[in-house]
């Protein structure tokens, strides 16, 4: 009978050159171990190679491990290794550079802020194998490559040490699972734009503080979020629909949104908004951006005028997560390769749906319940979460700039 096979899962992480597949394979080649998948992808020069070998019980799985090791150490890459055996949850885990990700953001990093993030990861017993620079501009944005630390309780205690330091603390799996993020799904009112749809109507009602009001509450999770957006949208009855488009132009969009699309549509992400304001709005914010997929509830409409009703389903908190589900799948994109941002208590379930939630500049329901938090003004910060540098960000817009001229 045959000795049960087991499995290593090899991943490669660093700068593109020649030659680093053929010599991971080459150097593969010296032991008795089969390939069983392969994945590569190479974004803006930056190569992530997976491997999964399967092998014996008499194969000698150190010597793989040092044998590989090498070749990452001599090309400067990062490199992860994990060991397992058929359905069975990871059994054996040896990673090295870039377990995780620590990203932290501030207007202004204080020493005092670094030190307590390194008390935190040193208490936690990691240790942190590099440090680098993502950005200066808009705000400071430095990365801790984090090895030997849980992910969930370390990224409690940072969170913590954030709120305390006045800085924001992202904490991420590195490897495949952040590299490969191909949807952005973004909530509208108060994150794609700056304020709320609803309440800029509300004012030409003349209904601006009640509307205010049940906003508010619903945004905390105090009320169904359906029930309280038919109560708000009965106050808008009677509204001339010119008024519509007197709201579309007062709308602003959040700092660095326009940064932020441009520079992820480069490098082959698709976006999709998804809201529960109203398609009057969000299909003009949608066309001036470029974004791929959109959805959001539609304001009935009868001889000019706004009746008080919305027309078909309702995009409430289970519709968003339904959206994101149904652009992906559109997109031919795995869920766990979407990113979702939102700040209100309707957002929950598309952040926990999404392979990284990110609550921008949230609720404290929604801080709480995310992978991570934003609560810097900037909507292009999130590049960084994806291990985007502001130099790569300026490095594209001045390509893009000589080759219009």
């Amino acid at each position: 009978m045959n000795a049960k096979k087991r499995t290593l899962l090899i991943t490669l992480t660093g700068r593109d050159r020649p030659g680093v597949t053929s010599r991971l394979f080459t150097t593969l080649s010296a032991f008795p171990v089969t390939v069983a998948d392969v994945e590569q992808v190479v974004i803006r020069g930056r190569l992530v190679l997976g491997v999964l070998v399967s092998y014996g019980r008499d194969t000698d799985v150190g010597q793989v491990f040092a044998a590989t090791e090498k070749i990452a150490a001599d090309l400067g890459m990062e490199i992860e290794l994990a060991t397992g055996s058929g359905n069975d949850a990871e059994n054996t885990s040896r990673r090295r550079h870039g377990r995780l990700h620590v990203t932290i953001l501030g207007s202004a990093l204080r020493p005092a802020a670094l030190a307590g993030i390194a008390g935190r990861v040193a208490a936690h017993g990691a240790n942190i194998d590099r440090i680098e620079r993502l950005a200066t501009t808009p705000v400071t944005c430095i990365e801790m490559h984090v090895s030997g630390a849980d992910p969930d309780g370390l990224r409690t205690a940072l969170a913590a040490e954030g709120a305390e330091q006045q800085v924001d603390v992202a904490v991420q799996r590195g490897g495949l699972a952040r590299r490969t993020k191909r949807l952005i799904v973004m909530d509208v009112d108060s994150t794609l734009i700056q304020g709320e749809v609803i309440e800029l109507l509300a004012e030409y009602a003349g209904r601006a503080d009640q509307v205010a009001e049940i906003t508010e509450a619903a945004m905390r999770g105090e009320l169904d979020f359906e029930g309280s957006l038919r109560e708000r949208v009965a106050m808008l009855k009677g509204l001339d629909e010119s008024v519509l488009s007197e709201v579309r132009r007062s709308v602003e969009f959040s700092p660095g949104v326009r940064t932020l699309v441009r520079t992820l549509k480069r490098l082959d992400y698709k976006f999709a908004i998804v809201s529960g304001g109203f398609t009057q709005i969000t299909d003009a914010l949608a066309a001036d951006l470029g974004i791929d997929y959109s959805a959001a509830n539609v304001l009935e409409i009868e001889a000019g005028k706004l009746t008080g009703r919305l027309v078909g389903p309702i995009i409430d908190r289970p519709g968003k997560a339904t959206a994101l589900e149904r652009f992906a799948a559109e997109a031919g994109v795995p869920l766990s390769q979407t990113v979702a941002i939102g700040d209100g208590a309707n957002d929950l379930d598309m952040l926990a749906v999404a392979g990284l939630g990110i609550a921008y500049n949230a609720k404290p329901v929604v801080r709480q319940a995310a992978d991570t938090a934003l609560n810097v003004p900037y909507m292009d910060t999130i590049a960084f979460l994806l291990g985007i540098s502001r130099d790569e960000i300026d490095a594209a817009d001045a390509e893009d700039d000589a080759l219009s001229h």
